[in-house]
């Protein structure tokens, strides 16, 4: 980005009195040169970074995240990502690569990073300090003229601008923050959502499967009720539970493809990119879990709206700090005046006689504060101050707590989870292989067969979800201890709609 053009000293020299015919003491030029030299010392004014005020997001991105983010309109840098996208969307994504695609694509990333330009921009503003004003006054036409010229400028505003500015400095770190959170924020629902999106291809992959063996048996039973081995009502049964699968899947593919969406939309994809392919199963366990000790401390240290919330606070402290010094005398400006005169008189047999005059003089305003002597500006102050305190304290308070809950989500779903894999689904795989056999004894009738070959579904199902909600919860934690926006109601996949076994889990066979 380029610097900022504008320097305290252009607007100084543009204020000097015109007129080298107008006469004068030395002092007028004196005050004004003073007055910029006053303007240009205190300035210090900042310029536009060169990263457009991004260096806090991708340092949370590469540190917290092993990402990279890019604003769309730098031309410098705007190809190489799009061409990171298009290698990224060629192959499978992963959890990684969705994340990356989302913090490079995603179009209201991108109007968060156009707000903290706006931010940047009102920083550099108020590290100026205000241009001095010039105005001139005239009275008569034509040769009897009188000319009031004079220029001025903030002794206050000049005295406080290093206050103002470092205030102003104090809130753009503060939004700098911000846009890391919306960072982190878009990392997380990203990943959310792609675990969901998987968890319901996977789902449909498994109910199809179980739809075809079931279509199989449908026909069989379909078989023996001709040779009269099956009644009517055994007959029906098997029917109704082939129907009740197929009815099933179908919700389950309504589902996948509103979840898909719901990822496509937060990828920020359109056009041919829409054709992203996703892997067929949500990722193994990890063999190695996060460790829980500490990490209260380091979501308190590391959380990005948690710095936010201090540099805002900090922000309101200077402006507090401001308004009491400032609150009995809110304005005072001085500056320079000159009043010029030039008329022409006439005497009988005479030539005409011209006449010219210059007076010099100075000029100040002073506000008198009859009615609050600043009172409630600085009361003002003092309560937005507290109500940041306040909720900068609420904001630490929550944090602990998020982070605490998120990790008992986090070690709760992990135990859930592999109970599934090493206990549930390995009986039910016994159960299936036990019923065929007595089954094909003519041991077990087919109610039972089908109840059991219901629960198998069931338990599969919902091992599927809970492997999706222990990636969730992973991605809930790092949420709670870097920022990102941690609720309790992304666990579960509640907000996603119900889930595909839901009416497998009740009634009786074909009831």
């Amino acid at each position: 980005m380029g610097r900022n053009t504008t320097t305290p000293g252009d607007a100084g020299t543009t204020a000097r009195p015109p007129g080298g015919a107008v006469r004068g003491r030395p002092g007028g030029r004196s005050l004004t040169g003073s007055l910029a030299g006053v303007a240009l010392l205190l300035g210090g004014c900042a310029s536009f970074s060169p990263d457009a005020g991004l260096s806090v997001a991708s340092e949370y991105a590469s540190l917290e995240l092993g990402k990279d983010i890019a604003k769309s309109s730098d031309q410098g840098i705007a190809p190489s990502a799009e061409a990171r996208v298009d290698a990224l969307l060629r192959r499978p994504l992963t959890a990684d690569g969705a994340v990356q695609v989302a913090l490079l694509r995603n179009r209201g990333l991108q109007a968060a990073f156009n707000g903290l330009g706006v931010s940047e921009a009102q920083y550099v503003q108020a590290t100026l300090p205000h241009a001095p004003t010039f105005s001139i006054t005239q009275w008569g036409l034509g040769f009897n003229t009188e000319i009031e010229r004079s220029v001025a400028a903030s002794v206050l505003d000049l005295a406080t601008l290093p206050a103002r500015a470092e205030i102003a400095r104090q809130r753009f770190r503060g939004d700098q923050y911000n846009a890391a959170d919306q960072v982190l924020k878009l990392a997380g629902e990203a990943r959310r959502q792609f675990y969901r999106t998987v968890a319901a291809n996977q789902a449909i992959a498994f109910l199809e499967q179980a739809l075809a063996s079931t279509e199989s048996a449908s026909t069989l039973t379909q078989q023996l009720g001709e040779t009269g081995a099956l009644n009517k009502l055994e007959q029906a049964r098997e029917h109704a539970f082939y129907s009740e699968l197929g009815a099933q899947l179908a919700k389950a593919r309504v589902q996948q493809r509103a979840e898909r969406e719901r990822l496509t939309r937060l990828l920020g994809l359109w056009g041919r990119d829409i054709e992203f392919r996703l892997p067929k199963d949500l990722p193994a366990l990890p063999k190695r879990l996060v460790d829980g000790r500490g990490i209260e401390v380091e979501a308190l240290r590391r959380r990005a709206d948690v710095q936010a919330a201090r540099f805002e606070l900090q922000s309101l402290v200077g402006q507090f700090g401001l308004d009491q010094a400032t609150g009995f005398i809110s304005v005072f400006d001085v500056g320079f005046a000159n009043q010029y005169a030039r008329s022409r008189t006439f005497e009988s047999g005479a030539a005409p006689k011209v006449d010219k005059g210059s007076l010099n003089g100075f000029s100040a305003d002073l506000t008198i504060p009859i009615y609050d002597f600043g009172t409630t500006a600085v009361r003002g102050a003092k309560e937005a101050y507290l109500a940041t305190a306040n909720r900068l304290a609420e904001r630490a308070v929550n944090a602990r707590s998020e982070v605490r809950e998120a990790y008992q989500r986090y070690r709760g779903q992990y135990d859930i989870t592999r109970h599934y894999q090493t206990s549930v689904l390995p009986l039910r795989r016994t159960i299936q292989d036990q019923a065929l056999l007595q089954y094909s004894g003519m041991l077990l009738d087919v109610t039972t067969l089908i109840i059991d070959a219901r629960a198998r579904i069931l338990s599969n199902i919902q091992a599927i979800e809970a492997k999706r909600d222990f990636w969730i919860a992973a991605t809930d934690l790092k949420a709670a201890t870097v920022g990102g926006g941690f609720s309790a109601d992304n666990f579960g996949g509640e907000a996603a709609g119900g889930t595909p076994g839901e009416s497998l889990a009740v009634g009786t066979p074909g009831g």
